[in-house]
């Protein structure tokens, strides 16, 4: 399995009951053989532009190990699902992960002198 990167963009109608929706997505990753690691609720936030009529959108941020088959059957779920107003999958890259750990560790060592 493969790490990724989800930001799904709920509709702001859903705040009152976001558990829902939450769940919704959740058992689309699971049902694919996906495994969440980490979530992050990031809020209702402005978007940059109208989509489906609406000025402001929820977003949620998932890291989740996918297997790569499952990630078509996944996009394809989520372009069909009504809560879902966007939603960007991105594969997380593990040199930039470890070339960005190392930047802040020397960061770090140099502010200590």
């Amino acid at each position: 399995m493969r790490a990724y990167e989800l930001v799904v963009l709920l509709h702001p109608d859903l705040e009152i009951d976001l558990e829902r929706p939450l769940a919704k997505v959740r058992t689309i990753i699971k049902d694919n053989g996906g495994e969440i690691t980490k979530e992050d609720n990031w809020g209702k936030r402005k978007l940059a532009y109208r989509i489906r009529n609406e000025e402001f959108a929820l977003y949620v941020y998932f890291e989740v190990a996918i297997p790569a088959e499952a990630v078509k059957k996944i996009q394809s779920t989520l372009n069909i699902t009504d809560e879902v107003l966007r939603y960007l999958l991105t594969a997380v890259d593990p040199r930039a992960i470890a070339a960005a750990e190392a930047e802040k560790k020397r960061e770090e060592t140099s502010s200590e002198e």
